[in-house]
C-alpha cells in the first residue's frame, strides 16, 4: 500500500469516517474511497454494500475482479437514561457489537454498579456530547421520559447524521416532544427520523423485552434493510 493511501486510511479512522480501499487484482492497482464519495465510484453500488454489512471481499464488475477493504468506525450506543431498559440493552448491545454508553445526570442512577461493564457518564446531555460529538455510526436513545434530559441530546442528535434516533413515551407524549423540537426550530423532515414509540412493534411489555425491540430496531436501522411488513 502507498504511503498517501495509508495516510488516507490512518486519518479515516481517527476521524471516525468509513472507507474503503479498492484493489484491482489482475494488476493490484489500488484507490482510496471516502464514504461520502462512494456514489461517484464506479464500484459504487458494490462499495455501498460492503461498507452497510461492514465487511471487505472480493467483487467482479465487467470481469474483473476487485478486493474491497473496508473500514468502518465501531458503531456507539448512546443511552439517555440511566433506567431499567438501559440496563438490559447495555448487554444486548454489547453481544451485537456495538460500543454503548449511558449518560444521565442523576448521580443517583448513573452508577458503576448499575451498570457494571458499561461507561456511565453523569453529566447533562448536552455537556457529555460535547466532548464526545455524535456521528453517523451512532445510534442514541432518549429514555428518561424527563424532556429536561431528553431534549437536551435529542436538538444535538437531530443536528448530527445519526443513522438511529429512538425516544421512548407514548404518541401523546411524543407529539408534545414534536411541538418542542418544532418551537426549537426543526422542521418536519428532520422530526420524521424520530423514532417514537422506540422499538420494533413485537408487543413488549418488560424492560428487558423493550430492550431486545430496540436492539432489533437499530440493527435494522443500520444494515438499511426494510422489514418485511415494510416490503408488504
Amino acid at each position: 500500500m502507498k504511503l498517501d493511501l495509508l495516510k488516507a486510511m490512518n486519518a479515516a479512522r481517527a476521524a471516525r469516517h468509513a472507507c474503503a480501499l479498492v484493489t484491482r487484482l489482475d494488476d493490484g492497482s489500488q484507490r482510496f474511497v471516502a464514504a461520502e464519495r462512494v456514489a461517484a465510484d464506479p464500484l459504487a453500488e458494490e462499495l455501498e454494500a460492503a461498507l452497510r454489512a461492514g465487511k471487505s471481499g472480493t467483487v467482479e464488475r465487467d470481469g474483473v475482479g476487485y478486493f474491497l477493504t473496508i473500514q468502518v468506525p465501531p458503531v456507539r450506543l448512546v443511552m439517555i437514561g440511566a433506567v431499567h431498559i438501559s440496563q438490559a440493552l447495555a448487554p444486548i448491545a454489547r453481544i451485537a457489537g456495538l460500543d454503548p454508553v449511558v449518560i444521565d445526570p442523576r448521580t443517583a442512577f448513573a452508577t458503576p454498579e448499575r451498570f457494571p461493564e458499561t461507561p456511565v457518564i453523569a453529566e447533562w446531555p448536552d455537556e457529555a456530547l460535547q466532548a464526545r460529538p455524535l456521528d453517523r455510526y451512532t445510534a442514541i436513545c432518549l429514555l428518561t421520559h424527563d424532556p429536561k434530559i431528553d431534549d437536551r441530546a435529542l436538538t444535538r442528535a437531530l443536528k448530527a447524521e445519526c443513522f438511529y434516533i429512538g425516544a421512548l413515551g407514548s404518541r401523546k407524549t411524543h407529539a408534545k416532544r414534536l411541538e418542542r423540537m418544532r418551537a426549537e426550530g426543526f422542521d418536519d423532515g428532520s422530526l420524521a427520523r424520530i423514532r417514537a414509540p422506540i422499538g420494533l412493534d413485537i408487543g413488549a411489555v418488560s424492560p428487558a423485552e423493550i430492550a431486545v425491540s430496540v436492539a432489533g430496531e437499530i440493527v435494522a436501522a443500520l444494515r438499511k434493510k426494510p422489514l418485511r411488513a415494510e416490503r408488504a
